[in-house]
Formats: C-alpha cells, sequence, structure tokens
C-alpha cells in the first residue's frame, strides 16, 4: 500500500511541475484519479447496477425530460463552439500548426475556460446512456456508446492539465459542432411520433460523425511531419482516439445501416408463403399465380388455399406440402393416401412428388412447377 501510495505522490508531483498552472487549482484538476473514478462508477452503473435494478421494473416514460434535457444540450454544445472560436480558431489560430498559448491574454484565458467547460460536459453526456437503462433501452448500451462516454473525460483532463488551448483544441471545436446537430436529432425525437418526418437525416449523422474523426485524424497528425512547438505525445494521444472511434462508428454504421438494408431483402426473399394462396419466386419480384382452370378446379384449387397450421387440404405452411386439392390427393399430416415424409417420393394421381418440394423457407418451387404443368395439361383439348 505504502509502494501505491509513493507511486501516486510522484505522479502528482510531476504533474504539477509540468501541468498548466492556470488550471491546477481549478475542479478535478489537482489529480487524475477523481476524473478515473468517475468513469469507472459510470460503467459499472449502466452496464452492472442500472440494467440490475430495473430488471424486474416498468420502464419510466421520460419524455418531457428528455426534450429538457436535450434542448439545453444543444444550447450547452452552441455556446462551447462560439467559446472555441472566439477563443483562437475564428481567424487567430493556424490550422497547420497552433502552440497552445499559456500567456494571461484575454484570448488564451477564454480558450483555458472553454476548455475546462468542453471537460465538464463529457460528465453531463452520462445522462444519455442513464436514460437509456432507466427506459430500459438496453440495445442501446453498445460497448461503442460506453467507450466513447467512459474514455473522453479521461481524455480531456489531460489536454486541460497539460494544454489547454492550441492544436488539439481542434477536436473540441469540431465535436461540439457535431453535438450542436446530434442533440437537435434527439430532441426533435423525443418529442413523439409526428417528427419522425423530419427526422429522415439520422444516417447523414453518423456519416458527419465519422468524417468529424477523420478531419482530426489528419489534422493531429500532420504534425507528425512538420515542426511545430507541441508537445508529440498529444499528437499521438488525439489521432489515436480519433482512430479509434472512426473505425468503432463504422462498424455500427455498417450494423444499422447496411444489416438493415440485407434483412429487409432476406425478408422480402422469405416472404412467400401467402394467405391467399399463392407463392412468391425465389427473388420475391414476380407472383407465381396457378393458371386458370376450369370452375370446378376453380373451387377446389380454391380451397387449397387456407394455411391451417398443418390441417388437411391446405397449400403451404411452414415449409410443409400439406396438400393441395387440384387434382391431388389429400395430404393431411400423413394421414391420407399419399404423404411428403423426410423427401419419399410418392405418386398422386399420376404425378410424381419427388424430394425438395419443400425449400426450408416455404419455397416449394418444384411442387408449383409440377401443379403448373398438370394444371396446363389439363386444360389444353384432346
Amino acid at each position: 500500500m505504502a509502494l501505491i501510495m509513493k507511486y501516486i505522490e510522484s505522479i502528482n508531483r510531476y504533474m504539477d511541475t509540468h501541468s498548466d498552472s492556470r488550471t491546477k487549482d481549478w475542479p478535478m484538476m489537482s489529480s487524475p484519479f477523481p476524473t478515473l473514478a468517475v468513469c469507472l462508477t459510470y460503467v459499472y452503473l449502466v452496464k452492472v447496477l442500472g440494467p440490475r435494478l430495473m430488471e424486474n421494473r416498468k420502464p419510466l416514460h421520460l419524455q418531457n425530460l428528455l426534450v429538457m434535457y436535450n434542448a439545453l444540450q444543444v444550447v450547452f454544445s452552441a455556446w462551447l463552439f462560439y467559446e472555441c472560436l472566439m477563443g483562437g480558431w475564428w481567424g487567430s489560430y493556424s490550422f497547420r500548426c497552433q502552440p497552445v498559448d499559456y500567456s494571461d491574454s484575454a484570448t488564451s484565458r477564454r480558450m483555458v475556460h472553454a476548455c475546462w467547460w468542453y471537460y465538464f460536459s463529457k460528465f453531463t453526456e452520462f445522462m444519455d446512456t442513464i436514460f437509456f437503462v432507466l427506459r430500459k433501452k438496453t440495445s442501446q448500451v453498445t460497448t461503442l456508446h460506453v467507450i466513447h462516454h467512459g474514455c473522453m473525460p479521461m481524455s480531456v483532463w489531460f489536454g486541460v492539465k497539460f494544454t489547454p488551448g492550441g492544436h488539439s483544441t481542434f477536436f473540441g471545436l469540431l465535436n461540439t459542432f457535431v453535438h450542436i446537430v446530434m442533440y437537435t436529432y434527439y430532441m426533435f425525437s423525443a418529442m413523439g411520433p409526428q417528427y419522425q418526418k423530419y427526422l429522415w437525416w439520422k444516417k447523414y449523422l453518423t456519416t458527419l460523425q465519422m468524417v468529424q474523426f477523420i478531419l482530426i485524424m489528419v489534422h493531429a497528425f500532420q504534425l507528425l511531419f512538420i515542426d511545430c512547438n507541441y508537445p508529440k505525445a498529444f499528437v499521438w494521444w488525439i489521432g489515436m482516439h480519433a482512430v479509434m472511434f472512426f473505425f468503432l462508428f463504422n462498424e455500427f454504421y455498417k450494423a444499422a445501416y447496411k444489416n438493415r438494408i440485407m434483412k429487409q431483402n432476406a425478408a422480402l426473399a422469405n416472404g412467400h408463403a401467402k394467405p391467399n394462396g399463392y407463392c412468391k419466386s425465389i427473388n420475391a419480384h414476380d407472383d407465381l399465380f396457378l393458371p386458370q382452370t376450369t370452375t370446378t378446379e376453380a373451387a377446389a384449387a380454391a380451397s387449397a388455399t387456407a394455411k391451417a397450421n398443418g390441417n388437411a387440404n391446405t397449400a403451404l405452411s411452414n415449409g410443409h406440402a400439406n396438400g393441395l386439392k387440384n387434382g391431388y390427393k389429400a395430404l393431411a399430416n400423413g394421414d391420407a393416401v399419399t404423404s411428403l415424409t423426410n423427401g419419399s417420393a410418392h405418386k398422386s394421381n399420376g404425378v410424381l412428388l419427388a424430394n425438395g418440394f419443400g425449400n426450408g423457407n416455404g419455397y416449394a418451387t418444384q411442387l408449383l412447377d409440377d401443379v403448373a404443368q398438370e394444371l396446363k395439361h389439363r386444360k389444353t383439348p384432346k
């Protein structure tokens, strides 16, 4: 224990020697451990304790609170964005190389205060996840979400402690702008379904977040190739954070949108069995209707269109061929004259019922082909 305390003391001494004296006595700035403790508590709360407490409770309805919270976040983010601009990025800072201004000028002081408030905003964003837990939206508490929110306060702490201003504040400038857009989306989404028609741009919000990280990567890593009076350690720190978040958001984008499109296409492809007695083709474009027959045959065919969970005289149910009355013997759960069992072949009225009519998802394409051929043969004058 004494060794641990000695190690902590040496860290604090090193930080006091090399940190920015302007932020040394500000709240949460004396040591990284309070911030680390809050971040770990957040992870435990939203991944373990919160879901456990809500397990046997009904989800809370927080519509009004969510609208108010997101509106405040929009205002807070807009103010931070403005302060970052006025603290240097509106005309004073260089996008190519910007050392930290450690003077007591009004502009540098303004940026230092903006950096601390940006650090503080990372704690307020914990409420995003807490609201998900209280509403039992556990699917939203993803690894990406928890890592993103759990890492940011600790990451920003080092910037405020050592480099409150200069090159790395470009991250905060872009991030506050993205948060203006993001919390505006969340605010309208919380207002209710009548506002859903205004939220068509959700997909582009994720794209905007990924573009943000690309710009941060390029902006940070350029200092590896040019001479600039800015700590290389913070270049790597900011740049690698941007790389990590880019790939995490990219995976989310593919999972949320590309996989959704694939599922929709698969749903169309698997939606062959219809309650009105016809089947979709494998490509899910053309309807395979049975050919027109005589009145007697049509009546018999109509009676074969009911889906009845495997009862006699049904067409297709859950991928099984349970019988058709258009000139075939009824196949009723294997109790009638003929049946299809484990791919065995039987004849009914001279028509061979071979393996593979039920293709697992209710395609039954071979059966339909045989039915069509038989009915066509009957319709042709002799």
